[in-house]
This record gives structure tokens, C-alpha cells and sequence, in this order.
């Protein structure tokens, strides 16, 4: 074990201090539950936005729903609004009792962002509202455009013309590249998606076919947003996503939550103190599931619990926040390889915004290889008939998780009745745009793993 000092310290010290360490550097699967977590009324003011901005987000995608609902015909049987099934998996969480060798207490649910419209991942919900919001202030601005106005008008060679003025970039692993490279070139915006190097060739083609410029990087993510930043801040009229510090990208996510409540009342799921909810999200940079969880803990206060669930070879958020360094951190700097088949969670280095604002709403972190993962991919095809990538499975290991800290149970006061009432929600966070061949690959491969 190395001595070389890593961020002051040893890594023999930092694992005395934090044990997990120890198996995040080995690229084994584990996991942590915060023992700093604090309650949500004492933490929702470390994140400094409030449940009023996320009524904005929501407003604003209303605004845009007509507009939607003329230009992506996906989009039309939900006039307009970009939202995902909530479906119960029953046939999976036997497979996952099964692979436990328990009983593992509580309903498990899939919200199948997976199958979002336009671009087919938890993307479609910020990378979208980012740039329609960059697309709306620019027209209010210019006063071509009113928030009373249909915004169904903005599809006509007028609007095109006066984006085509405009340039939106984004550094990108995959997924949220295609939501704001698709949108924006729909709009008329000249798009520019950075992409790292172990972006998926189909994510590339799928954005070269929508009109996207795409440039490739032999290195990260990091590596891809860097260039991607430096190049956009060239041109005044450019606007750049920033994945790893973006608030309107984290509201856009922050709008699932209000939008899940509506769907688990509508299916008569009770979320309170007898009956809590565990939300498992798979976490790349961290954007998509501080957003959604954000907006969970406004929502459903302490009645939800958060995880968050990360590939072995780069668990940036889990090692961010249980170091304390967050954003000063790179796995990298941990002699952790970056190196995963979750080409969408593979960002070495976690966002900066996310991990302090979050640190003291996330119940637990966890880690899950990637074999894992593929053998999920293929459980869930044979099971529910759900095919999702694999990076979308992570939150799939979290139900089992939770239940082996008995001290965070006993923390939370989560006794056997408590959890036997518990519904466990697994964020499927991509998958609809991959295309048939590939997917058959994944399952296959998952098929061909020992269990």
C-alpha cells in the first residue's frame, strides 16, 4: 500500500479514519450509511434553493409543453409533459431475494426513466430544462417572446432563425449529451457536445444524425467539460451546460418529485412515518440524483430516504463526501481506474454544488462492480421484460443494502414493522435510446455471468 501522500494525508490514514476507504480503493462493493445525516428541516437550507424554485422549473416546462408536443410526437400523449411509468417489479425483487438468500421486506418499485420521450434517460428532465430556459430568457429578453404567449409558436423559421444566433455546449459522458444536443438543434441553437472517451459510438452517431456537433476527447468526463468550458467561454453568444455546478439543470430534476407523489397516490401508496420511502439513484457527477432527491426531501420530508449508487471503479460522490473533500477529490487521486461499463456514472470527480449541498440529506452511499450490474440487466429482461443499460441497474443492489447497517436502521428507528411497510423505489435512470443489438449484447453478457 502506497505511502505517497493523497490529499495530506496516507491513504493507510484516510483509511483509518473512514474503514469504507479501504474497499472504494480496492474496487470492492460496499457501502456507507451517513451518520451526520440531519433532518430535513434543518438541512434543506444548506442547498439555498427552495420548494418556490422548483414551482418555477415546473412552470416553465408547462410553459413549453405545447411547443413539445408539436416538435417530438413522442411527447403527445402527454400533451407536452416529460414524464416517466412508476411500475411495480415484483418478479425482480424475488430474483434479488433470491440472489440474497433472505427475504428482503417492503414493495419494490422501478420509475422507468428509462423510457423518457426525446432522449430516453433522467437526462431528458434537466439537460432539457436547462437550455429551455437558456431558449426562454434569451426571447423574453429580446421581446419576441411572452410568458403569456403559446409557446407552441416558437416552432416556425422566426424562432429557429433567432436561436441559430446561439450556440449551446456540454461536456458529456453520453446521456445528458444527447438531451441537450437534441434539444437545442431542435430549437435552431448550434450544438456542441464534448464527449469523453468512453461515450457510447451510438450516443455519438444518435447526436451526428440530430445535427449536433460532436467532439471527441481520449480522455474523462472531466477532460471533455474542461475543454468544452474553455471553448464556450470563447464565444459570448454560447451558452455552457455545467453538469457539475448547474442549478437550473438541478431543478429540472427536482420536478420528478412532485410528479412521483402524484403517481403513488394515484396507485394508493402511502409514503408517512409507518410507511417510508427509499429512493435509490444511480450517481454519476451527481446532478441528476441530488435534483430529484432535493426535490424528494421537499416533497416527503423525512418520510423518504435517500441512496445513492455508484460503480466500484468510480465512486466519486461516496468518496467526496465520506473524505469531506467532494469536488477537490478525483477518484483518480485514490489510484481508483475510472474505468466502468456505467459510461453514464463514470465522472472521476463529483460535482462541486451536489456534494455539500446534499451531504446531510443522503441516507447511504453504495457501489456495485460491473459484473453486477450486467447480471442485473439480464435478471430484469427475464423477470419484468424491462431492458434498461446497465449503469440504470445501480439502484437495483440498494434494497439489499439497506438492510445490512443495523446501526443506521436503529438510527433511523427503522424496527422489522416499519420496514416490512417500506416501498423501495429503484431510479432506472436510461436505456429506451440504446439501440436492439447492443442491448441484446448486455443481457447476453449478464447471461453468461456466474451468479
Amino acid at each position: 500500500m502506497t505511502e505517497t501522500p493523497v490529499h495530506g494525508r496516507t491513504l493507510q490514514e484516510w483509511i483509518t479514519q473512514a474503514p469504507e476507504i479501504g474497499a472504494l480503493t480496492e474496487c470492492r462493493e460496499t457501502q456507507w450509511f451517513n451518520p451526520a445525516l440531519m433532518s430535513t428541516s434543518r438541512a434543506l437550507p444548506e442547498v439555498g434553493l427552495t420548494a418556490e424554485d422548483i414551482r418555477g422549473a415546473s412552470a416553465r416546462l408547462r410553459r413549453f409543453a405545447p411547443y413539445l408536443a408539436r416538435v417530438f410526437p413522442d411527447t403527445r400523449r402527454t400533451a407536452g409533459i416529460i414524464e416517466s411509468p412508476l411500475v411495480a417489479v415484483p418478479a425482480m425483487k424475488e430474483r434479488l431475494e433470491g440472489d440474497a438468500g433472505r427475504d428482503l421486506p417492503g414493495n419494490l418499485w422501478l420509475k422507468l426513466d428509462s423510457e423518457l420521450p426525446v432522449s430516453g434517460s433522467i437526462k431528458a428532465r434537466g439537460g432539457i430544462h436547462e437550455v429551455l430556459a437558456f431558449a426562454e430568457d434569451l426571447a423574453l429578453d429580446a421581446g419576441v417572446l411572452h410568458l403569456d404567449d403559446d409557446y407552441a409558436v416558437l416552432d416556425s423559421p422566426r424562432f429557429t432563425d433567432f436561436f441559430g444566433q446561439y450556440g449551446v455546449a456540454v461536456g458529456s459522458t453520453g446521456n445528458l449529451g444527447l438531451s441537450i444536443g437534441i434539444m437545442s438543434a431542435k430549437l435552431g441553437f448550434w450544438a456542441t457536445v464534448h464527449m469523453s472517451a468512453d461515450a457510447r459510438q451510438w450516443k455519438k452517431d444518435r447526436l451526428r444524425a440530430s445535427g449536433v456537433q460532436v467532439i471527441e476527447y481520449g480522455g474523462d468526463y472531466s477532460e471533455a467539460v474542461r475543454k468544452g468550458r474553455v471553448q464556450a467561454e470563447s464565444d459570448p453568444k454560447c451558452h455552457f451546460v455545467d453538469d457539475e455546478n448547474s442549478r437550473t439543470l438541478f431543478l429540472g430534476y427536482a420536478v420528478a418529485a412532485h410528479r412521483l407523489a402524484g403517481q403513488l397516490q394515484a396507485l394508493d401508496v402511502p409514503v408517512d412515518h409507518d410507511h417510508p420511502l427509499f429512493v435509490h439513484l444511480p450517481c454519476g457527477v451527481g446532478g441528476g440524483p441530488g435534483g430529484v432527491g432535493f426535490g424528494l426531501k421537499v416533497e416527503f420530508g423525512d418520510d423518504v430516504h435517500l441512496v445513492f449508487a455508484e460503480p466500484t471503479h468510480c465512486p466519486s460522490m461516496f468518496l467526496g463526501v465520506r473524505t469531506g473533500l467532494h469536488s477537490r477529490a478525483s477518484v483518480l487521486d485514490f489510484g481508483i481506474d475510472n474505468v466502468t461499463a456505467a459510461d453514464g456514472l463514470a465522472c472521476a470527480r463529483p460535482s462541486g454544488f451536489v456534494g455539500p449541498a446534499m451531504q446531510h440529506l443522503v441516507d447511504g452511499y453504495v457501489t456495485v462492480d460491473d459484473d453486477h450490474l450486467y447480471r442485473l440487466v439480464a435478471e430484469l429482461h427475464d423477470s419484468e421484460d424491462i431492458d434498461i443499460e446497465p449503469s440504470s441497474t445501480a439502484g437495483l443492489v440498494g434494497i439489499r443494502r439497506v438492510l445490512l447497517d443495523g446501526e443506521y436502521l436503529a438510527r433511523q428507528g427503522l424496527d422489522d414493522a416499519r420496514l416490512a411497510r417500506a416501498t423501495h423505489i429503484a431510479w432506472a435512470t436510461g436505456g429506451r435510446m440504446v439501440p436492439r443489438d447492443e442491448m441484446d449484447a448486455y443481457i447476453a453478457r449478464g447471461h453468461g455471468l456466474p451468479g
